[in-house]
């Protein structure tokens, strides 16, 4: 486990910005660095979504969005396939990443650890958003609700995870009494992809899963409704966000941010792939407000950040 990944630990309660960073407008995120020879501009931008079970498929997913944004910064972009949280996380914070999704669960270690500063997610055209965590079993596993998790296996995806991990831990054990590894066996699956697939094959007797991934599944006909059954599903959640490392030129950061604002989503690659979820715009996000139920989770799971 990489150093950013050794982040849940038991002894803390609020995470806070790492010190290589300045927050003086208070906001939560890594202010633009004061000395001007510390900004970046790089000759060729590289972008990259959060992990999915078929990378090459997103490549596909993202081409016009790409071909957008190197029209407004005049730049070569390319698209990077992650394999892990982990991975994309330590690229930003090593500098080969300038543009990228993270997802819901993984913003704050972003924010925190690496310089992240969130500016977009994707929203439904009146301006809705989010997703909800749901636990998903196939049809004949016998479990019926949480409870019957006991003894069980249960498949999250990553540590960094919202709906992969941070809500479904929580949520289980205060509602339901249930202590991850004591009472029921877990598993990591590595993506959400991965998990579905999982259960409808019945290799997880259960998993926890964003509905959002899930709904995008079936409209690409990968599942189908008959082929597992939700026995829990949360609250609303912020779905991905989108933004840019903190020490971009001022002038190339905001052509990345007019990139999300103004794309085109009608008859994209992206309007087809994310229909299913909903989603057919950006719109302009706050970290402080839109995750802070998030770092409620954390707080609540006693998580700190470690950011050395």
């Amino acid at each position: 486990m990489t150093a950013l990944l050794s982040m849940l630990m038991t002894h803390s309660a609020q995470a806070q910005l790492s010190p290589r960073y300045q927050d003086s407008n208070r906001d939560l995120v890594a202010d633009l660095p004061a000395d001007e020879s510390d900004w970046r501009d790089p000759r060729i931008l590289i972008f990259a979504y959060t992990p999915v079970e078929d990378p090459a498929l997103y490549t596909q997913v993202w081409d016009e969005f790409i071909t957008h944004m190197e029209g407004l910064t005049g730049k070569e972009v390319r698209f990077f396939p992650v394999q892990s949280n982990a991975a994309q996380l330590e690229a930003m914070r090593a500098g080969r990443l300038h543009v990228a999704g993270f997802n819901t669960g993984s913003t704050p270690v972003a924010v925190n650890c690496v310089g992240f500063e969130p500016f977009a997610m994707m929203a439904a055209e009146d301006g809705s958003f989010g997703y909800e965590m749901e636990i998903i079993t196939y049809p004949d596993s016998g479990i019926e609700t949480p409870a019957d998790l006991a003894g069980r296996q249960l498949a999250f995806t990553s540590p960094t995870s919202n709906s992969g991990f941070k809500a479904p831990s929580t949520l289980l054990l205060s509602e339901f009494g249930l202590n991850a590894g004591d009472d029921y066996r877990t598993t990591y699956s590595g993506s959400h992809d991965n998990s579905i697939l999982g259960v409808v094959n019945s290799d997880y007797e259960a998993a926890a899963v964003a509905n959002e991934v899930l709904r995008r599944m079936q409209g690409r006909d990968v599942v189908s409704a008959e082929q597992y059954r939700s026995i829990y599903k949360s609250l609303t959640f912020p779905t991905t966000a989108y933004g840019i490392a903190h020490n971009l030129h001022p002038l190339l950061a905001q052509q990345i941010r007019d990139a999300f604002f103004t794309f085109d989503w009608e008859g994209s690659a992206l309007q087809r792939e994310f229909a299913d979820a909903g989603m057919a715009s950006f719109i302009p996000i706050n970290y402080q407000q839109h995750w802070q139920v998030i770092r409620n989770i954390d707080e609540a799971n006693d998580t700190v950040y470690n950011c050395d």
